[in-house]
């Protein structure tokens, strides 16, 4: 299960096939605890990839146990956004495509999935 992940603190990660997997363990209700924490873990441990020019998508799901956490989801999004800046691409301008959910799950934890978008689905290179 754990075949490939770089792990530090409740942060894992891996890439592979154009797709940069993050999971953190455990949840919080302030968003403001996994910009920090999710730094750490690249500046800390993560040797992959450098950061790349083009368009994202980001994926975050929040996954609980029991009763939702009391969060908003965009200051979720800016914070794990700020986190991965300069780590899976230059700047958070470069995604396109942003899909933030929560949903009931298995244990606590915040999923990031960073896939870079193919030219077909760049805006900036497709044809008038």
């Amino acid at each position: 299960m754990d075949e490939g992940w770089t792990h530090h603190a409740k942060v894992r990660a891996r890439e592979g096939d154009g797709l940069m997997e993050i999971v953190v363990d455990g949840l919080s209700t302030q968003a403001k605890v996994y910009k920090p924490l999710i730094y750490e873990f690249f500046r800390k441990a993560w040797r992959g990839s450098r950061p790349a020019w083009g368009e994202y998508a980001v994926e975050i799901t929040m996954e609980y146990v029991g009763d939702p956490p009391w969060m908003d989801l965009d200051n979720l999004a800016k914070a794990i956004l700020d986190a991965i800046k300069g780590y899976a691409f230059h700047d958070d301008a470069q995604v396109a495509r942003l899909l933030v959910e929560r949903r009931a799950g298995e244990r606590e934890r915040i999923m990031i999935a960073i896939r870079r978008l193919s030219p077909a689905e760049d805006w900036r290179i497709r044809p008038a």
